[in-house]
């Protein structure tokens, strides 16, 4: 964007593209990130297993839907919100859009001016605590992935494929490699399904294993 948009101001500086772009690529990302990662909980199974009675005590890990539920509206309000915003400044420069072959194009060639309003509600948006921030929009992936699967550790690395999925879409859908904000929020998921996966390794080294009834080793 010139420096008469988004980009003018200092808190900005260290993003290659307006905040208003920022606030859409990376609710674009979540949004697919969602999308898959709903698609893979849809084709896991936390059920009891069915296996022996030495596996009857395996713990088991149910999708915890409210906040799932609860999580999904609350995304829906805030991008209908970012895409309110959105639409109401390409109206406004409707000649500079209709050149576009569509909204993404019209975002990445940062040929538009921000109102000051507009551009103050998006630099809070993705400021480093900002909803649509690395911080809080990496938690938000992170804790939707832990209610989808219960917190299983086994389904650690689904998610993140999931994930990884999502954020390839959103690339092919933006056009291109995203904004820095959107690099830098995958890499802080990356990081923390890495956390995820070694306190998941620590918690199962540390948990003794059930003794077999059947087992004729097994003392009494």
């Amino acid at each position: 964007m010139s420096v008469n948009g988004v980009t003018s101001s200092q808190t900005t500086a260290p993003y290659s593209y307006s905040a208003t772009e920022n606030v859409k690529t990376n609710a674009a990302a979540t949004e697919n990130t969602k999308t898959e990662g709903t698609s893979a909980g849809a084709g896991a199974v936390y059920e009891p297993s069915k296996e022996t009675s030495a596996a009857s005590t395996k713990k088991t890990y149910t999708p915890d839907t409210n906040l799932i539920n609860k999580m999904k509206a609350d995304a829906d309000a805030r991008t209908a919100q970012m895409r309110s915003l959105v639409e109401k400044m390409m109206s406004q420069q409707a000649n500079t859009y209709g050149k576009a072959n569509d909204i993404w194009s019209f975002l990445r060639s940062g040929n538009f001016t921000v109102d000051p309003a507009t551009r103050a509600q998006a630099q809070a948006d993705i400021a480093e605590d900002g909803y649509w921030g690395v911080n809080q929009t990496s938690d938000r992936i992170i804790d939707f992935a832990k209610a989808l699967t219960g917190g299983d550790p086994d389904k650690i690395e689904d998610m993140r494929a999931a994930f990884e999925k999502g954020f390839k879409r959103a690339g092919k859908t933006w056009g291109g490699d995203l904004p820095d904000i959107s690099q830098r929020t995958y890499e802080a998921v990356m990081e923390k399904f890495d956390k995820m996966a070694e306190e998941a390794k620590k918690t199962t080294s540390t948990t003794p294993s059930t003794p077999n009834p059947a087992d004729p080793t097994t003392e009494k």
